[in-house]
């Protein structure tokens, strides 16, 4: 059962959003400015109602996964594991070549639904850190450093780990726009 919800997880990670909402515009979003499928492009390229549209889709995501998960009444530990598997099926879609988003609408999803407490203490990194550094890229940064820790002093690290191996590959996927920022701030 547990193979099977992880691998269904990764199967609703590579429903793409913003690559279904490019289709609808006729714009190939990986062919457009990061090339990237998230929100983020999706409304830099199209417009709101794209960003909109992504960012809730792959909202829903992780929302879906961690209310399936416990709908079927699986240990925490599991659903955390399908947390991450939702993530990864968004960051490497197989049916793309694993080239998709960068999964930041989907661990919002995630976040909200499996722990609201710990997740607060995302917003709470990262409006500071952004507030500081006046970058949101930045204050996303400071956001998983909150997150990891409040992971960490609530002494559930050992069910979260696979989530925070999952941010990690987040935070990778993000590194050239975490570069952009560094730079603009020299």
């Amino acid at each position: 059962m547990i193979w099977l919800y992880w691998l269904l997880s990764y199967g609703v990670g590579n429903f793409m959003t913003a690559y279904f909402v490019g289709k609808v515009y006729k714009v190939n979003l990986q062919e457009e400015r990061s090339k990237n499928l998230g929100a983020r492009n999706a409304g830099s390229v199209i417009g709101k109602a794209a960003f909109t549209w992504t960012l809730l889709g792959d909202l829903v995501k992780g929302v879906f996964i961690v209310v399936l998960g416990r709908l079927l009444h699986l240990e925490e530990w599991v659903i955390v594991g399908g947390a991450c598997f939702v993530i990864l099926g968004h960051l490497y879609p197989i049916w793309l070549k694993f080239n998709g988003g960068k999964g930041v609408a989907t661990f919002i999803g995630v976040g909200l639904v499996l722990s609201p407490e710990l997740f607060l203490m995302m917003i709470l990194g990262t409006t500071l850190t952004a507030i500081v550094t006046r970058s949101l890229t930045l204050g996303m940064l400071g956001g998983f450093v909150f997150y990891v820790s409040a992971i960490i002093i609530s002494g559930q690290l050992q069910t979260y780990i696979l989530l925070i191996f999952a941010i990690v590959l987040m935070l990778i996927k993000h590194r050239s726009n975490v570069q952009e920022s560094l730079g603009r701030k020299k």
